[in-house]
C-alpha cells in the first residue's frame, strides 16, 4: 500500500512537470508567433522636397545679319598679298580665278604691289555676275589680249578705301590702259557704291579684303570695257572711182570729128555703102 502510494506521487509529480513544460512551450511559440506577426515600424516619412524654380535660360547674342561679304582673315607674309588665295578662300570667285590664272595676271597684281607703295584696288565680279556673259559666248570670242585687258579692267593701281570712295576723283584709271575707253566712274548714293564702265553698272556688295596697301570688293556684274566691248564705228564707204575723161554717164564717150558728129555713125555708113555696092556688083556679074 505504501509502494503504491509512492508510485502514484511518482506520477503525479511526472504530469506536473511534463504539464508545466507543454504549457511553457506554447507560451514561447504565441509569443514568437505574436512578434514576427507584428507590421514592422514604419520610418518616418521625408518631408516634401522644396520647390525649384526653373533654370534661367542664359542670354544668346542675336544671329549675325545677312549682309555683304565678310572680310576674309588672310596670314600675312613677307612677300607682297597673294590676290588668287584671298579670293580662293572667300568663295564665290572661281571664273574670275580662272581668268586671271589663264592670263597670269596675277604675276602682275604681285609685280604692282612690289614696285608701288600705292597697293592696288580690285574689284572681283562673282560666279553670278560672270554666269552671263559665259552664257552668251562673250569670254570665248575674245583674243588672249582682250582677256588680259578685261582682268587689268578691274584692277585700281592705288589702294582706295571705303570712306575714300566718297571723295575719289573721277575718272579712275585701270591697268588695262590709260585711255578714256578703259576708265571707271564711281558714284556713291547712302552706303551704296555703283562702278560704271560705259556700259555697265556695277554695285559694290561686300568687302572681300582691306589692308594699307590692298582692298578687295566684291561687285554683282562684270565691268566691261568700251574699248573692247563698245560697237566700233564704221569706216566710211569708199568714193566711187572717177570716170574716164570724156565719159558719160550712159557709157563711154563716142569719138566724133572737128564739125562734133559722131565719127562712129560716119565709119558705119561707110561700111554699109561698101557692103551694098559689092553686093551689086556681085549681082550684075552674075547676070551677065
Amino acid at each position: 500500500m505504501a509502494q503504491q502510494s509512492q508510485t502514484l506521487s511518482t506520477l503525479l509529480l511526472f504530469s506536473t512537470l511534463l504539464f508545466l513544460s507543454l504549457h511553457s512551450s506554447t507560451f514561447t511559440s504565441a509569443q514568437s508567433s505574436s512578434t514576427s506577426a507584428s507590421p514592422p515600424a514604419l520610418s518616418p516619412a521625408k518631408s516634401p522636397p522644396k520647390p525649384t524654380s526653373p533654370p534661367t535660360p542664359k542670354p544668346t547674342a542675336p544671329p549675325p545679319a545677312q549682309g555683304p561679304a565678310a572680310m576674309v582673315p588672310v596670314q600675312t607674309s613677307k612677300g607682297p598679298l597673294n590676290v588668287l588665295k584671298v579670293l580662293q578662300k572667300a568663295g564665290h570667285f572661281s571664273n574670275f580665278i580662272r581668268l586671271i590664272k589663264t592670263t597670269q595676271e596675277d604675276i602682275q597684281f604681285a609685280s604692282q604691289l612690289n614696285a608701288s607703295d600705292d597697293g592696288i584696288t580690285v574689284f572681283a565680279p562673282t560666279d553670278g555676275a560672270f554666269s552671263a556673259i559665259i552664257k552668251a559666248g562673250v569670254l570665248n570670242s575674245l583674243s588672249d589680249q582682250e582677256k588680259i585687258q578685261l582682268v587689268q579692267f578691274h584692277v585700281i593701281p592705288r589702294q582706295i578705301s571705303t570712306p575714300q570712295f566718297q571723295t575719289v576723283s573721277n575718272p579712275l584709271k585701270t591697268l588695262a590702259g590709260s585711255g578714256k575707253r578703259f576708265q571707271l566712274n564711281v558714284t556713291t548714293s547712302d552706303s551704296m557704291v555703283n562702278v560704271t564702265s560705259g556700259l555697265t553698272n556695277a554695285t559694290v556688295s561686300g568687302i572681300v579684303y582691306a589692308d594699307d596697301k590692298v582692298a578687295i570688293y566684291q561687285v554683282d556684274k562684270v565691268l566691261l570695257p568700251m574699248e573692247i566691248f563698245a560697237p566700233k564705228a564704221l569706216a566710211p564707204a569708199p568714193a566711187p572711182p572717177k570716170s574716164l575723161k570724156g565719159e558719160g554717164a550712159d557709157g563711154p564717150a563716142v569719138p566724133k570729128d572737128a564739125s562734133g558728129a559722131a565719127l562712129g555713125c560716119v565709119v558705119g555708113w561707110k561700111n554699109v555703102v561698101m557692103v551694098g555696092a559689092a553686093t551689086v556688083a556681085a549681082v550684075a556679074l552674075a547676070f551677065l
